[in-house]
């Protein structure tokens, strides 16, 4: 069963899906840490595969920038082709003077700006948050490899070129670091039922200016692959 975004037949995506937003950066770790791989996805460039980490399926595809492009397709993983759990690989902006270039963002809950949450109909203001679960084995990989982390709240934006400056705001309340996709995530898995994990590398920070370059950026997320690769395992053997 294929899908307007997506080419794949059912069953040939795995269980446990890794989605950083750029697809380039999905076939990077798919040639880099998976075997016997297969593309299941070319449709509009949004690249999928699917392979085995250490004999465990796993599919890796990118998720696209922003809210709706995210939501189309952990939509569709979720509800049309049986995945359970999606963890996002992406990039982030450090809020914070101790959130750093290259440091890793566990996004425990994700704030946002959208009007995504709207369609939900909730008689309130809905707090996305990610699998507890999923959270507590990620921070233990992080700490057996000895990874800086944070685990805290994120900001998903619909506004990359902001026409006003809001990361101070956001930052006076303890958020840690901004991105685009994390609640339109979050969301699709609770109203599916379903487990997902946003881990973010540092890219750049907003109040040091500092910027990693587009080389430096792909290489930095390369111990974050890793660490949701394991954790890629340890969910399919607890779900076995």
């Amino acid at each position: 069963m294929s899908t307007p975004h997506n080419d794949a037949e059912v069953g040939q995506i795995a269980k446990v899906v890794l989605m950083p937003g750029d697809p380039l950066r999905a076939r990077l770790a798919a040639q880099t840490y998976l075997t016997d791989v297969v593309e299941f996805n070319a449709v509009r460039n949004m690249l999928g595969y699917t392979g085995t980490y250490k004999g465990v399926p796993v599919s890796i595809m990118g998720s696209g920038m922003g809210i709706p492009s995210m939501a189309i397709y952990s939509y569709e993983l979720y509800n049309m082709y049986g995945v359970e759990t999606i963890l996002r690989t992406g990039t982030a902006g450090g809020l914070r003077r101790d959130v750093r270039l290259y440091d890793i963002v566990f996004g425990q809950a994700a704030c946002t700006d959208s009007n995504y949450p709207r369609q939900f109909g909730m008689p309130g203001t809905i707090a996305p948050i990610c699998d507890y679960g999923l959270l507590v084995r990620a921070t233990g990989v992080a700490e057996s490899i000895g990874a800086s982390y944070h685990v805290g709240n994120l900001v998903s934006t619909d506004t990359f070129y902001s026409q006003s400056s809001t990361g101070e705001a956001w930052a006076s309340m303890g958020v840690l670091a901004v991105e685009m996709e994390a609640a339109g995530l979050y969301l699709n898995a609770a109203r599916a039922g379903k487990k997902a994990l946003v881990m973010c590398t540092i890219s750049d920070s907003l109040l040091s200016r500092e910027v990693l370059s587009p080389s430096e950026r792909q290489n930095s997320t390369m111990q974050m692959f890793e660490i949701a690769l394991q954790v890629a395992i340890d969910d399919y053997a607890q779900g076995k």
